[in-house]
């Protein structure tokens, strides 16, 4: 048996070359995301493990516990705790660390670094071993910084040039006095380091005699733990934490790790749709190769093989191809991580140095998943060839499905997609996360149950295709009546791509959706002209508010400033604004009282009031962060939205409350002449062309919806493409061993008058009946999740409604017929080439 399983796999090379393809995307697929993401995780872990070669064990300031109601307040590291750290038994040097954030501009005036990875820090003393000088000198004075080579080589920066820079608003220039090199794993990965004098480094980043971290290196014979131990009898008890720099590069590798988990858990899911999809391009190719030797299989049988001996021997075919699948899939896989690897670059996104790893677990992971997948989707096929009575070596090789079989296969499918749908529709009374379970479950129920009826389902759809086929004559006719011949392989050849489009066409629909709810939240809930806010969302500085306020044509200016507060023994988020000014930055519908907010007057969103029992004229003890309490009454209640929720206190009642660290978070304001690219121009030139600020009006803030949407989707589709590319192989799979099968028949039509055109074409037809098919099913599927997602969403979102993007949804469907129309061109030019006689003596 094992020799005659042997043979079948040579003898069919061809056949299941297909299948192999299918196995090996997949695997590839599975690997190539395992390569990719062990060997960002390896380069980022040890980039960021150097950073920890200068200091053994770090000392960061502990926050007090809570007192009563207040605010529990953070412990301050000094110049004090610096000199008990050195004097610390086993210890060798200690010195302060002050960061925060840092945004530098070229030589063009745009942003080096992206976002939160523009980072700032001071350089201690005149030698500080962290960040040793390549070019110039230390920085000293509050005119004088120090970058990173590779910002400064980015940015076209040189020793004595001003360097155009900001912290948290206003424009600064100070001179490059010099430039480092760093292994900081920020830096690393393509962010900028900017380092000014220890001095100058708290004024500006609001921490005046105060440091974040205290970094302590242990004398020769000490180990971090005893010089640890040492630190934690020597410094202030309850006011500072110790870790050694041992512990402090295991958590970033972990954080490193579970940061990446999520990229691979998303591309897994994908690997597991191609592989998914490629079960049905396995299942068919064995389900025909069997059929084809039905007569072989039964005369085994005669001659005295066991039904065990006849399934083992077609799971040992599958195993075969799976292991060649695998291995191959295995190398194609490596190639893909480094290519992953390499485009991240173009993208911008610079990687720390380091190997491509191949770790024994993905060489593990590709072999198991190959061969398994193989093996299970050949399973049922072998089965049924097990169960072949050696009589049927007299009959048609082509047994057609019992009554009873196809009555027990609709009965389940119409049960289980029954049950799909009301779960779906269960969860879409549900709210939150809540639904989001048994929403998953429905979808998986219902497209199994789906793919169970598919065979009843396509003489009915493929029936409408009829009055079409008609106008290609013969050809036409034969179309149809092929791609219903036999409805279980068309099901599974059509369920394919099914699968593939509804997930495109689901994402699609949600997405078109949540963008257009958001656009319309942005114009319903902002009457400001623009927003202004820092580009990695930090606090702005308070000239900026107080600039805008002075600018010719600013009418309205109100800043949000967010503080936390103790209020019913729990913590909220109190948001500052102008309570002069705010109606007419902000339309918030109001579901009672007066838009009113002055004095101890605030507004509260009706979530918060719901949940903490508040009503119009409700009075409520809040608790300031600095320990300060005061009485503040209910003046109205406005519905929330995703942009502007919360309690909402003017400025001048939070202000004396607030830490001298806080700023606003974003400033909303309004000009007399309203939103143009004039006016904008003159905001930036008053904040003084400030890369770090960004100043938005509506359409900005949607455009930048519609970026992250679109980008997102574009990703989504390149990694569904992997599962129509499976899909494709699959349809050209069945049509190339429906066209060995149906030899015979071929020749007889040859011999009776079609042409080869006629061939070609009804191969052809029927290879775009059974992609149509497929499309339309997998349209509507996709349609009815992302409705059913919607209802999920419009819980949360009172401005989300349905929106269904027919034009997409017609390529998608323009995308099916192109699928077919490509998928047939091998195989109906091989019919077309079939020489006439031959075929008719073939059996």
């Amino acid at each position: 048996m094992f020799r005659t399983a042997m043979r079948n796999v040579l003898a069919h090379k061809a056949r299941l070359l297909m299948t192999v393809l299918a196995v090996m995307l997949g695997v590839a697929f599975v690997s190539g995301t395992l390569v990719f993401t062990n060997t960002i995780s390896s380069a980022l872990s040890k980039s960021s493990a150097k950073g920890f070669d200068h200091v053994d064990v770090a000392v960061t300031a502990q926050r007090a516990a809570d007192k009563g109601n207040s605010v529990g307040k953070e412990a301050k590291l000094t110049d004090a705790t610096i000199k008990a750290a050195q004097e610390t038994r086993g210890a060798g040097s200690a010195y302060g660390v002050v960061s925060g954030y840092a945004a530098v501009a070229d030589q063009k005036g745009k942003l080096v670094g992206d976002g939160f990875s523009t980072k700032g820090g001071n350089y201690w003393g005149s030698d500080d071993a962290r960040y040793p000088i390549k070019k110039g000198a230390a920085p000293h004075g509050a005119n004088e910084v120090a970058l990173d080579a590779k910002t400064a080589e980015r940015a076209g920066y040189k020793v004595g040039d001003q360097v155009r820079m900001s912290v948290d608003g206003p424009v600064l220039t100070p001179t490059l006095t010099g430039v480092f090199t760093t292994d900081d794993g920020n830096v690393a990965a393509g962010g900028s380091l900017a380092l000014f004098d220890t001095t100058t480094a708290q004024q500006l980043f609001h921490k005046p005699g105060s440091y974040d971290e205290i970094d302590v290196t242990a004398a020769a014979g000490t180990s971090q733990d005893q010089l640890k131990s040492a630190l934690d009898k020597t410094l202030p008890k309850g006011q500072t934490e110790t870790t050694t720099a041992q512990q402090l590069a295991d958590d970033q590798a972990d954080s490193i790790a579970t940061s990446m988990s999520s990229m691979k858990t998303m591309l897994l899911v994908f690997a597991g749709i191609a592989l998914f999809v490629g079960i049905f391009i396995i299942a068919n190719t064995f389900t025909m190769l069997v059929a084809q030797r039905t007569k072989e299989l039964a005369l085994m049988r005669a001659v005295g093989a066991s039904r065990r001996q006849v399934t083992r021997s077609v799971l040992l075919e599958a195993f075969v191809v799976g292991a060649v699948a695998a291995v191959a899939g295995l190398a194609v896989g490596i190639g893909i991580g480094a290519g992953l690897r390499a485009l991240m670059g173009t993208t911008g996104a610079i990687i720390p140095d380091g190997p491509l790893v191949v770790s024994p677990g993905t060489v593990v992971a590709a072999l198991v998943v190959g061969i398994l997948i193989t093996m299970l989707a050949a399973w049922l096929p072998g089965r049924r060839a097990a169960k072949i009575p050696p009589v049927a070596a007299m009959n048609a090789v082509h047994a057609a499905p019992t009554a009873k079989s196809l009555v027990l296969r609709n009965t389940l499918g119409a049960l289980v997609s029954a049950a799909g749908v009301a779960a779906v529709l269960y969860a879409t009374t549900m709210s939150g996360d809540s639904g989001q379970a048994p929403m998953g479950l429905g979808a998986a129920l219902l497209v199994i149950g789906v793919f169970i009826l598919t065979p009843l389902l396509s003489r009915p759809l493929i029936a409408l295709a009829a009055p079409v086929l008609r106008a290609f004559g013969v050809s036409g006719k034969l179309a149809r009546l092929n791609s219903v011949r036999n409805p279980r392989r068309t099901a599974a050849t059509a369920s394919a791509l099914m699968i593939g489009l509804t997930l495109i066409t689901g994402l699609t629909v949600i997405a078109g959706s949540v963008q257009s709810a958001i656009n319309k939240m942005a114009a319903d809930s902002i009457k400001a002209d623009y927003v202004v806010a820092m580009a990695n969302g930090n606090q702005l500085s308070p000239d900026v508010v107080q600039t805008l306020d002075k600018t010719p044509g600013v009418t309205a200016v109100s800043g949000l400033t967010n503080s936390p507060a103790r209020i019913d023994g729990g913590t909220e988020y109190l948001t500052g604004v102008n309570g002069r000014t705010i109606n007419q930055l902000a339309e918030l519908p109001l579901d009672s009282g007066k838009f009113t907010i002055g004095g101890d007057k605030v507004v509260v969103d009706d979530k918060t009031a719901k949940e903490n029992g508040w009503t119009t004229g409700s009075t409520f003890t809040t608790h300031y962060e600095d320990g300060k309490r005061q009485k503040l009454t209910v003046a109205g209640v406005y519905q929330a939205n995703e942009m502007m929720r919360g309690i909402m206190v003017d400025t001048p009642t939070l202000a004396p409350h607030l830490s001298a660290d806080s700023g606003d978070m974003q400033v909303m304001l309004k000009t007399s002449g309203g939103a143009s690219d004039a006016t904008k121009d003159k905001l930036t030139k008053a904040l003084g062309e400030n890369p770090a600020i960004q100043v938005k009006d509506k359409q900005d803030i949607t455009n930048q919806v519609a970026q992250v949407f679109t980008l997102m989707l574009n990703m989504l589709y390149g990694l569904l493409a992997m599962a129509v590319i499976v899909a494709v192989l699959g349809v050209i799979n069945t049509l190339a061993m429906s066209v060995f099968e149906r030899q015979q028949e071929i020749g007889m039509l040859r011999a009776i008058g079609i042409d080869r055109k006629g061939i070609k074409r009804m191969v052809r037809l029927e290879s775009l009946v059974i992609s149509l098919f497929g499309g339309v099913l997998g349209i509507g599927l996709g349609v009815f999740f992302g409705w059913a997602a919607g209802q999920l969403i419009g819980n949360s979102m009172s401005t989300y409604e349905l929106i269904l993007p027919w034009g997409r949804m017609g390529v998608f469907l323009a995308l099916a017929a192109v699928v077919g129309i490509l998928a047939a061109l091998w195989p109906a030019r091989r019919a077309a080439r079939l020489n006439m006689l031959a075929a008719i003596k073939s059996e």
